[in-house]
């Protein structure tokens, strides 16, 4: 779908599905001359009226720096935008000109629900419109794989296409974590036990020549920049398992927005810490990205979901770089008075979800020539979910969330979340770093937005602090991996090449 808003179009106001399956692209060029729209990244950028090569966005740089993400309808382009889980864009023409008026409302407040008397879940609904879901999205030419892990939302997606009797279809398929958190041998089980095919995806540690060059060629490819510390795994994923290529992939994320997230301890205390970030904003200009300090300057939103280099390493790398600490303490005051798990989940699941943990999948999708399937997101799913009464999907004193999914699969798979606990999803990127060295760094001062002094002061700094414990370490390998991926993204991306 392509639709265009010239100076003799009616105005009009776009905006995405109920829980962006399909978000929407936007390029809106600075001379006001057009609106190009598309659900379709990939086909927006090949349409001829999209000026090409794009230029980056300082902002946008800037945001993906200190924060790790960039906020729609921001992105990473000049005159590139995106509708997503709760935008609207407005679009109206003044003086021939095409101008565009972008709003947020946050469509998922807990104080909207239905009360208990008025609804009951129905399991078996949940677990059909599931499945429909999912069929009514895949290609039938495409082979088809679900990302599968030990956690509540792939399981319930896998348990719900094994009553609609999809076994022949579907492959599961899980990675292999190096430690304790390595959720493959029960996906195993769980794929055995549903009569599943399965495959077990291994991380890499040492690249060898097609490892860099799937790496490549998925950048020249991808879309957008994206910062996720598992960016990395995914098209080295493609070299163990090619079938990957121009297949259906199906994802369980999607559905903390209207599911909520309850806030931990911690991010009650945090929420409190962040009201006094204005305060000491002036530190972001001086501390080192891997200081403990850095976390406690974030502001209230900051706390869900962001992380990244302190305003001064940003500076030294990328002098264009502007504070982003403006915009984020913005968005904290303007939900100012709410009640902390709507905050929370409107930061965490519009932005950082959004824009970080699903964009590392659409980039996948999109650069392996792809069909994303995420069944969670399906406006029916999203609708019967955000009406459904609290008391099915969280408990405000365990702060234990999704307790209608936990049940389903109790009951009816014999999986215990609650014994289970959240195992996660990791990616030792680091390990990745340190075996690729001379790899990583060369594709990083290859990089011509970056000032080469400042670029060489913070990335030895940096490898030096890699095998440090604790905060200064992880950061250290996680920042190295974000220049990285940002480097690399520029350096092949086909969109900015002339």
């Amino acid at each position: 779908m392509i639709g265009f808003h010239t100076p003799d179009t009616p105005n009009t106001v776009l905006q995405t599905d109920l829980a962006a399956e399909n978000p929407l692209y936007l390029y809106w060029p600075k001379d006001k001359s057009i609106l190009v729209y598309s659900d379709s990244i990939t086909e927006l950028l090949a349409n001829p009226k999209v000026s090409k090569p794009l230029s980056v966005s300082c902002e946008g740089i800037s945001f993906l720096l200190q924060s790790g993400v960039v906020p729609p309808p921001k992105t990473a382009y000049e005159d590139i935008y995106i509708l997503s889980i709760g935008d609207a864009a407005f679009v109206n023409v003044f003086n021939r000109k095409v101008e565009v008026e972008f709003t947020h409302t946050f469509p998922f407040f807990n104080g909207s629900r239905m009360s208990p008397d008025e609804m009951r879940p129905d399991e078996n609904y949940i677990l059909e419109v599931l499945a429909e879901a999912t069929a009514s999205r895949i290609n039938s030419s495409y082979p088809s794989f679900l990302f599968h892990s030990a956690g509540k939302d792939s399981n319930t997606i896998a348990l719900a296409l094994a009553l609609a009797g999809w076994q022949d279809r579907v492959t599961l398929i899980s990675h292999k974590t190096n430690g304790v958190a390595d959720e493959s041998k029960i996906s195993a089980q769980i794929a055995s036990h549903l009569g599943f095919k399965h495959i077990v995806l291994l991380e890499v540690e040492q690249l060898t020549a097609q490892h860099k060059h799937a790496i490549e060629d998925y950048f020249v490819h991808s879309p957008f920049p994206c910062t996720d510390n598992v960016s990395l795994a995914y098209p080295l994923y493609s070299v163990q398992v090619p079938e990957l290529k121009e297949a259906n992939l199906i994802d369980g994320g999607g559905n903390d927005t209207y599911m909520s997230i309850p806030p931990k301890e911690r991010d009650i205390k945090t929420h409190k810490l962040g009201r006094w970030a204005a305060n000491l904003a002036g530190l972001r200009n001086l501390v080192k990205s891997e200081s403990i300090l850095c976390p406690l300057l974030r502001t209230q939103a900051e706390w869900y979901g962001m992380a990244g280099l302190s305003l001064a390493d940003a500076q030294k790398i990328y002098p264009n770089s502007i504070s982003v600490f403006p915009y984020w303490q913005k968005e904290s005051c303007l939900r100012r008075g709410w009640e902390i798990y709507d905050f929370k989940t409107d930061i965490l699941t519009t932005v950082t979800a959004a824009e970080l943990h699903i964009r590392k999948v659409r980039n996948f999708s999109d650069a392996m020539k792809g069909n994303l399937v995420l069944p969670f997101s399906n406006f029916q799913v999203a609708g019967y979910f955000s009406k459904m009464p609290e008391k099915y999907l969280f408990d405000r004193e365990s702060k234990k969330n999704k307790l209608i999914l936990r049940k389903i699969l109790k009951d009816r798979l014999g999986l215990d979340s609650d014994a289970l606990g959240k195992m996660g999803y990791s990616y030792d990127s680091s390990s990745v770093i340190i075996n690729n060295w001379d790899f990583i760094v060369e594709e990083i001062y290859s990089c011509n937005l970056w000032d080469k002094i400042g670029l060489k002061y913070v990335i030895n700094r940096m490898h030096g602090n890699m095998e440090r414990k604790g905060w200064s370490g992880k950061a250290a390998g996680q920042f190295l991996n974000r220049i990285y991926l940002l480097s690399a993204w520029y350096n092949n991306c086909q969109y900015l090449r002339k």
